[in-house]
């Protein structure tokens, strides 16, 4: 029969009670495995070898348990005060424990487990061999030199809620394959590194802090690995995490997943990197680095630094006043960053050398002392979706032989260029948009340049200047708007030979293109609307091929040409002019088919059935330029518009496609804005009137252009000073930290006064419903009050999708009561948006024929009206993709007439699944 197991037993040290042992190293000897020995207040000096199951617990005065009321002092001859070997298992309970040296061990885990509960180490480091385990917790850990905690143990290593201070060397080193876990722990006043991974160690920090390190905060090398969840780094006299080589950073699909259970490279997720000495993040060897969710600020030099073969990825990151460039990427490295914000960098905000690759996406740079991105070497920079803002120098600067792709970007408010192309560099822009730069776009460049349905706008001076490229058609220009330049819209340089598309160029202070001698650019269906200088100015031995443009109510003569300037003008349209062409004695044009509508001294015949000159609307003076760069430097200042009719307005309402109850409503909106002025010229009390207005419906439908006829409506009427429009969106008025937002709605609504301030998808304004506060409560806040403060100066259109709108204007009370009207924008049907091609097709004289009048009945019939359905924009795309299918048909024709040319037929329609929408 097997006896019964006895229950632990209890023995003593140094209490004086009965039986009790004079030594802790006696107790030990007399204990069985599991039994508990309690250890007196006081130190005890010696050196103690732990090899079975015991739990060694401290007693306070009253001889309860007391944390680090008993130390266990090593006895001075090199032994540690501690040291626990393979097989034991060891519960350590309120021991302090103190060696005989800072830089001696004071405890020595060769093997077993050892769960450590408060107390810690007075003097001397902790080391962990072999396979030992270590569970602490509540510990504190201090008064070591060389290291604090040396691990090197195949065992698991855990410290929760633990202190470690002060070290005169390293906090902590894992080395080997050490698996240690930090949880709530701090790491402060090493005076080098505050935690070293080396060789295969892997760390995980959580809800941890990092303060005061003499090195960096964190130091990875070899195949190390790290993960940081909500951690602090601070005040660290180096870097703050110095990763000279780790293991690969895992898949970022798998990272995407599960970010804090991904294993490898060094990872740090939702946290803050603060007052570094050097650089935030430093990256070099083979590492592999990922920020997520975290904030980098005042650091003493990058917020991120990668180089040599390194691979670092960002997202949802903050990176703010860093005094070197916020990230920098050298050698052959690699970095990708979405969903960051880079601001108040002292240098540059992203530099790229070497042949170092970069993609940055949906991600904001704004307020660097440099350049906010700048490439040089052989980088390889792509940006897209990116917001670069407020600089004293170009907002993108390529150099030396970069290669950049930059789609999508929003690039304002640049003291030199927005965008500037030198050296061999090699930059393709494609949606990209330039506001209130010095210059929107230059290139000199020996590589190439190109732009795609770019948008540059109220540049101080030309909005695009490019230089020699190396060949002919290197430098591109196709679609896009070129708007309120403060001197040229468009300068071709000498030597230059770029090729332009379907480019609009608008109210541009000087001229609108601009030729200098020797340039042979080809201009093909450029559009220049009312400069206040010449359409085009070839200067002296310039020339180029420009077909199907158009110059309307230009300044000073449509096209001027310098001495000897021999350009070929073909199919050229001049309308509300003084002059179509003014030219030097010597000038050798080759003029083809051009026309001129509404000029006082045509040399260009009118158009079959057009109307008879008129004086045009725009006053002259001066002579006429003849020096290009004299055109580009003189800003003159336009003359005013005149006033326009009311009838002509509606009249151009009505013109509009479909809508009919949408053009009902502003009719009778008129109506009753005429009988208030009467009713107040009469001396009787005006009605309450808001001319603010909700457009609701889907896009294409024509939201944008009833609000600007809306606005010169009320300008004609007398209801508003100037009537023009400002278009806005979320993006335009909401800040990205604290004190932004208000400022920059205020800037807006500015812009807007004695106009119509225009917000495309104001439901983007609105909290989401259980969502958090954001900053676009501001926005609407700013707005209500500016409203009602300039209620007379502005009128506020919101649009947007008709639910959503809805959700927009009961997020605000004040919003419901400033807006009680509400117009919706009906989908066009078959019939609407085959009048609509019919239109396009007009304007860019082509004639369609009665089967593919038909064809598109059906084809629009066929077109799903899902959520990529998009009005208007829809009929224009079709239009385009016709006009595309007839160019292939016509291609096979030996030699077309002129009929044949212009005539889209039903073969030309697409099928409905063929359509982009």
């Amino acid at each position: 029969m097997t006896p019964p197991a006895q229950p632990p037993a209890v023995h003593q040290v140094g209490t004086g009670a009965p039986g009790a042992h004079p030594t802790l190293a006696a107790a030990l000897l007399a204990a069985a495995d599991g039994d508990e020995i309690r250890i007196a207040p006081g130190v005890h000096r010696e050196a103690v070898r732990v090899e079975g199951g015991v739990t060694l617990r401290a007693l306070g005065e009253d001889g309860r348990e007391q944390s680090g009321s008993a130390v266990l002092a090593a006895p001075g001859d090199g032994r540690p005060a501690l040291e626990v070997v393979a097989g034991a298992r060891v519960v350590l309970d309120g021991l302090v424990v103190e060696g005989g040296a800072a830089d001696r061990p004071a405890v020595v885990l060769s093997g077993g487990r050892t769960h450590w509960l408060g107390g810690g180490i007075g003097t001397g480091r902790l080391e962990a061999h072999g396979d030992a385990e270590l569970a602490m917790s509540g510990a504190v850990l201090s008064g070591a030199a060389l290291a604090g905690v040396l691990l090197r143990t195949s065992g698991p290593v855990t410290l929760t809620d633990c202190r470690l201070r002060g070290t005169e060397g390293t906090g902590l080193v894992a080395g080997g394959g050490t698996r240690v876990e930090l949880l709530r722990t701090d790491v402060r006043d090493s005076t080098g590194s505050a935690v070293r991974v080396r060789e295969n160690a892997r760390v995980t920090l959580t809800d941890s802090l990092i303060d005061g390190a003499g090195r960096s905060g964190l130091l990875v090398e070899d195949q190390g690995s790290a993960l940081l969840a909500d951690c602090r780094i601070r005040e660290c006299a180096g870097d703050a995490v110095r990763v000279l080589g780790s293991s690969p950073s895992p898949a970022p699909d798998e990272e995407a997943a599960e970010p804090r259970a991904a294993v490898g490279g060094v990872r740090l997720h939702g946290c803050e990197v603060s007052g570094s000495g050097a650089d935030a993040v430093r990256v070099s060897g083979r590492g592999h680095v990922a920020l997520t969710s975290c904030a980098l600020r005042d650091s003493g030099g990058s917020g991120v630094n990668a180089g040599d073969e390194t691979r670092v990825r960002i997202t949802g990151t903050r990176i703010t006043r860093t005094a070197a460039a916020a990230v920098a990427v050298q050698g052959s490295a690699e970095l990708t960053a979405r969903d960051t914000v880079i601001r108040a960098s002292a240098s540059n905000g992203l530099i790229a050398t070497g042949n170092s690759v970069v993609r940055l996406d949906d991600s904001a740079v704004d307020e660097c002392a440099f350049s906010p991105v700048h490439a040089g070497d052989g980088a390889d920079v792509r940006l897209r979706g990116l917001r670069i803002a407020r600089t004293p120098e170009h907002g993108a600067h390529l150099v030396a032989d970069a290669r950049a792709v930059v789609h999508d970007t929003w690039i304002t408010d640049c003291g030199m260029s927005g965008v500037d192309v030198v050296g061999t560099a090699r930059a393709e822009l494609r949606g990209v948009s330039v506001h209130r730069a010095h210059n929107g776009v230059t290139a000199a460049t020996g590589g190439t340049t190109r732009l795609y349905d770019c948008e540059i706008a109220d540049s101080e001076r030309a909005a695009v200047v490019l230089g020699s490229g190396p060949a002919p058609g290197d430098q591109e220009i196709s679609g896009g708007r070129l708007v309120r330049a403060g001197t040229a819209g468009l300068v071709v340089g000498s030597g230059a030979t770029p090729k332009v598309t379907d480019l609009e160029i608008r109210d541009a202070a000087g001229s609108g293109v601009v030729v200098a001698g020797g340039a042979e650019p080809v201009l093909t269906g450029v559009r220049v609307v009312r400069p206040a200088k010449n359409g085009l100015i070839v200067d002296a031995a310039g020339g180029g091929t420009y077909e199907e443009c158009e110059i309307s109510a230009p300044g000073f003569p449509a096209v001027h040409l310098g001495e000897s300037a021999a350009p070929v003008l073909r199919r050229i349209r001049v309308q509300d002019a003084t002059e179509d062409l003014s030219a030097a004695p010597d000038a050798r044009p080759v003029v083809e088919d051009c026309v001129s509508l509404r000029v006082d001294a045509p040399q260009w015949p009118a158009p079959s059935g057009a109307p008879g000159k008129r004086k045009p609307q725009r006053a002259l003076g001066g002579p006429v330029p003849t020096d290009a760069t004299a055109v580009e430097n003189d800003g003159a200042h336009p003359d005013e518009v005149p006033e326009e009719s009311l009838d002509d307005l509606l009249g151009e309402l009505h013109q509009l496609i479909g809508l009919a109850r949408v053009k009902a409503d502003v009719a009778s909106l008129v109506k009753l804005m005429r009988m208030v002025q009467r009713r107040e010229a009469a001396g009787l009390a005006a009605p309450p009137l808001s001319r603010h207005l909700v457009f609701a419906g889907n896009p294409g439908t024509g939201k944008t252009t009833v609000a600007r006829l809306y606005g010169r409506i009320l300008a004609a009427v007398g209801l508003l000073e100037r009537g023009h429009l400002i278009e806005a969106d979320r993006s335009s008025l909401v800040g990205e930290y604290v004190g932004h937002t208000g400022p920059k709605t205020q800037r807006v609504f500015q812009e807007a006064m004695g106009g119509v301030l225009f917000i495309d998808e104001a439901y983007s304004l609105a909290p989401a419903a259980g969502g958090g506060n954001d900053f676009a409560q501001e926005a609407v806040a700013t707005l209500v009050k500016l409203m009602e403060d300039h209620r007379d100066a502005v009128v506020v259109i919101v649009a947007g999708y008709p639910g959503e709108m809805e959700h927009f204007i009961d997020s605000n009370p004040g919003l419901a009561s400033r807006f009680n009207r509400t117009l919706l924008f009906e989908d066009y049907d078959d019939a609407e948006l085959v009048r609509i091609v019919e239109r396009h097709a007009a304007s860019h004289e082509y004639e369609l024929t009665a089967d593919a009048r038909a064809a598109l009945d059906v084809h629009f019939a066929g077109v799903p009206r899902d959520c990529r359905f998009g009005n208007g924009r829809t009929a224009r795309q079709t239009f385009q993709a016709m006009t595309e299918r007839q160019a292939y048909r016509v291609a096979e024709i030996d030699a077309p007439s002129e009929a044949d040319l212009v005539t889209l037929t039903d073969l030309d329609v697409p099928e409905p699944s063929a359509q982009v929408v």
